[in-house]
């Protein structure tokens, strides 16, 4: 797993078409909310297939995570805005606050 995440930020970290945008824009709410509620979604996905706790939280957050990296793949095509990585750090502080605060309910 760990392996696959360093690929994918040595692969992403010489992305020609990069995102100008600011910490603070618009859309870092919407980046953050939904990987919170993806992260949640995912990790209760993972407790129907009854995983454990650690797996599930694992889980959720990686789901979570995979549809923004997707997302920042889509925006960093030649038409697109360009990858963002800080959009995909608001994905990430998001992703974490859904599996905590899904922890929490259980």
């Amino acid at each position: 797993m760990r392996a696959l995440i360093l690929c994918a930020v040595l692969l992403c970290s010489g992305c020609a078409h990069m995102a100008q945008d600011s910490w603070t824009g618009k859309d870092k709410a919407e980046h953050f909310f939904s990987s919170a509620a993806l992260a949640a979604a995912g990790s209760e996905l993972s407790q129907h297939q009854h995983q454990g706790r650690g797996q599930n939280l694992r889980f959720g957050f990686m789901f979570s995570l995979g549809f923004g990296a997707g997302k920042e793949f889509y925006d960093s095509r030649p038409a697109g805005s360009g990858w963002s990585w800080k959009d995909f750090s608001w994905d990430v502080a998001g992703a974490a606050s859904g599996v905590a605060l899904w922890n929490l309910s259980q």
